[in-house]
Order: C-alpha cells, then sequence, then structure tokens
C-alpha cells in the first residue's frame, strides 16, 4: 500500500507518465475532525466507487447498483 500525506486543496494523481491527462486526480477537499472529505476528476469512462459499493457491484456480477441503476462515471 503506498501512504501519501497531503494536506487540504492538494492532490494526488493516478496514471500512467506516459500519458498527456491522468486516468483520476484526488484532492483533499475538507479536513475536519476525524473526516476529509476528497474530491475526485477523471475520465467519465473510469468508474469511482466506495469500497463497500464496489464490493456488493462485484459481489453482483456486474456494474449496476444495487437498485438496478447503472453506476455514475466521475464528472
Amino acid at each position: 500500500m503506498l501512504v501519501l500525506t497531503r494536506k487540504s486543496q492538494e492532490s494526488v494523481v493516478v496514471g500512467r507518465p506516459d500519458g498527456f491527462e491522468p486516468m483520476l486526480t484526488v484532492t483533499v477537499l475538507e479536513i475536519n475532525g476525524g473526516k476529509v472529505r476528497l474530491g475526485f476528476k477523471g475520465d467519465s469512462d473510469v468508474p469511482v466507487h466506495r469500497l463497500e459499493v464496489w464490493e456488493r457491484i462485484r459481489a453482483n456480477g456486474g456494474p449496476a447498483s444495487p437498485t438496478g441503476e447503472l453506476a455514475a462515471p466521475v464528472a
């Protein structure tokens, strides 16, 4: 596991260095007590889910959410 320290409004980029655009940019939006708000910006074809939602999707064998709707990509 890679562990990084970021302050509010600092970002981490996920992607290959040979690409022109990052696949995903994660920005720390707010730190308040024991909670951190993160912002995710990426291509619309890169889905982003909380771990428990991703596990449920995998367990159900497809990209549909538990309500039957397609998972919304990150804008």
